[in-house]
């Protein structure tokens, strides 16, 4: 832990003195650093971001990266049926990055994570994975405005509302894919088109697989200013998997997700509308899964606090019958972590939730939100997942609905564009499905997060 503090000095010594504020991205790779390259202002930060190699400034390369140390408490994890830690336990997570870039047409960017979990029971390779290449692929641009690219190699993917497709940000381990990937870009379009395979997590010193068990290919499309609607998503994913887990039992499946997506993310009022289909086959079934979803905010700027107000709901199909000749289930594929609230307790299968929450802006740099949702299965012929579709309870067990539903609190301090703090917790009181289901207690979950990008 004092290794740890004394990291965080050595870097903000490093960047004391820089003047731009960059706004670091989800995908590091993304970050803009175009302001280094014109700035006549030499500071030890500028130096770390950008090293010219060339005397004009064309070939260079830019170093990254972020430290993140949390602390979680989890009272009856897993509803009671997991071993009860009363200490709590630390995850520590390291990213370092180099990004190579040669003019205009070929960048080779290169990334280590390391995941550690500290006191923790029985740890997973998520949450515990000391060192392995995260991120190591290769652009080539055949245009000269960078419209045209090809990207191979071990890469980050993230897409639309991150339903789907996420680098799984919440878990200690981020999620990474080996493959390959075509960019288009142009004013108002950008579109993806690939063909990968998810990372497969180990936890030993870069011994990070690749997973021949799982394939993912497809294509997405984002349309931007587009009359009367803002902003659409078009996209289709081919999903492939040896060894599927659902209630009916693990067998292979083959499933192909075609969906559309309508959004808003500027102004008071934002919407994000998303409805998904998806068919296929697992061994002999049909599969004939689907999806809608709403998230919908408003915020009163003229009133003190500033309060934003939002619900979000979904309806996820489940399995409708047993041993028939279909499969209803759907696979959420990739998701993000935090799917439902600040803990992640349940995944979006076979579910439907209720979710209002508001946020209020104390000030400049800290931010208060409370959230609550509602869940109950969407079939009784079916059981509730995890966020990964791990299975946790058939329902075989409970002809019960109704799940549990949970209220959480969340604050966060932004101390700098650099430095972040965050406190959480979450109470979910269980419903009668949990409780007819396994030991049925109440989750109580509390959090400590620190995070530091440069």
């Amino acid at each position: 832990m004092k290794r740890f503090f004394t990291l965080i000095i050595l870097l903000n010594y490093c960047i004391v003195n820089a003047q731009q504020k960059i706004a670091f991205k989800s995908l590091r790779y993304d970050d803009d650093i175009n302001y280094f390259k014109n700035d006549s202002v030499e500071t030890d930060y500028k130096r770390l971001k950008f090293i010219p190699v060339n005397k004009d400034k064309t070939t260079y390369i830019s170093t990254g990266g972020e430290v993140r140390l949390q602390y979680f408490n989890i009272q009856n994890e897993d509803w009671g049926d997991a071993s009860n830690d009363n200490d709590g336990f630390i995850l520590t997570r390291y990213l370092l990055y180099a990004d190579f870039h040669a003019n205009s047409s070929f960048r080779f960017f290169f990334q280590l994570q390391s995941s550690n979990a500290n006191g923790r029971i029985n740890p997973n390779s998520i949450e515990n994975n000391p060192l392995d290449i995260h991120q190591a692929f290769f652009d080539v641009n055949f245009l000269s405005q960078k419209q045209l690219i090809l990207r191979a190699g071990r890469q980050e993917l993230s897409y639309g509302s991150q339903r789907l497709i996420a680098v799984r940000e919440l878990p200690n381990s981020r999620l990474a894919f080996d493959g390959i990937k075509i960019i288009w870009n142009s004013k108002n379009i950008k579109s993806d088109l690939f063909y990968m395979h998810p990372v497969v997590n180990r936890e030993k010193i870069v011994d990070d697989a690749f997973n021949n068990e799982t394939k993912l290919w497809g294509s997405y499309t984002v349309l931007n200013n587009v009359p009367l609607f803002n902003n659409i998503d078009i996209y289709y994913l081919g999903f492939w998997r040896k060894n599927a887990d659902f209630d009916e039992g693990t067998r292979k499946e083959l499933r192909h997700t075609i969906g559309t997506r309508v959004w808003k993310n500027k102004g008071n009022f934002n919407y994000d509308f998303e409805a998904v289909y998806q068919f296929g086959k697992v061994e002999n079934l049909n599969i004939k899964a689907w999806t809608i979803s709403s998230n919908t905010t408003y915020q009163f700027e003229n009133i003190i606090l500033k309060p934003t107000i939002g619900l979000k709901s979904e309806i996820i199909s489940g399995n409708k019958k047993y041993d028939d000749n279909s499969i209803e289930t759907f696979n959420p594929l990739f998701p993000k972590g935090a799917y439902f609230g600040l803990a992640a307790l349940i995944g979006p299968s076979n579910l439907f939730d209720i979710h209002p929450s508001i946020d209020f802006e104390i000030n400049s740099k800290i931010n208060f939100s409370i959230d609550y949702d509602a869940f109950w299965r969407y079939s009784k012929n079916d059981g509730i997942y995890a966020p990964n579709q791990r299975l946790i309870y058939s329902g075989t067990n409970s002809k019960e609905k109704f799940i549990g539903s949970q209220i959480a609190g969340l604050i966060v301090y932004q101390y700098s564009n650099h430095l972040s703090f965050k406190a959480e917790t979450t109470w979910f009181h269980t419903g009668k499905f949990i409780k007819d289901s396994g030991s049925g207690k109440d989750i109580v979950l509390s959090g400590l997060t620190m995070q530091y990008k440069f």
